[in-house]
């Protein structure tokens, strides 16, 4: 395993894959401004940004699923989505495609750790209330894409 892509905070095993989160979301939103290809942003990320302490291989994997399944995460989020597409701010719908990402094709992350992370993404980089506005529409896709993981939660609490 390289170490370079895993050496995180020590003690905090998932500091890495948060920082992955966070480099993945400015990849995207430069993505979204520019149309480029997934991989040139990539490479143009690793090659300028510092990523010390970050999770390459899932940064890599989040911006190439974001971006090959782009229409895909859409279509799903779309009905959990109240306000008019052209109306969704550049940001939280990043933040929105990169949670659906993780939700549709990452079970191993347990949902309610995707939503937690979206909503401090959407705290730290999108509008004043963006984060409320993720963490509704995430729960709401959850319920769909997740729907035992999140009954046996609700149920258990």
């Amino acid at each position: 395993m390289n170490q370079r892509r895993k050496k995180g905070k020590p003690g905090n095993q998932f500091e890495p894959r948060r920082r992955a989160r966070r480099r993945a979301l400015q990849a995207l939103y430069q993505w979204q401004l520019n149309n480029d290809t997934a991989q040139s942003i990539i490479e143009q990320f690793l090659e300028e940004q510092n990523f010390e302490g970050v999770d390459e291989d899932y940064f890599e994997t989040l911006v190439t699923e974001v971006v090959a399944n782009r229409e895909a995460l859409d279509e799903a989020l779309a009905p959990h989505v109240a306000r008019v597409d052209a109306s969704l701010d550049q940001m939280e719908r990043v933040i929105l495609r990169l949670g659906a990402c993780e939700l549709m094709n990452h079970i191993e992350t347990p949902y309610r750790v995707i939503l937690d992370e979206a909503v401090e993404l959407a705290h730290r980089f999108g509008a004043e209330q963006a984060h409320t506005f993720v963490n509704g529409v995430l729960d709401r896709l959850a319920a769909d894409c997740r729907k035992l993981e999140r009954d046996a939660e609700l149920g258990s609490g």
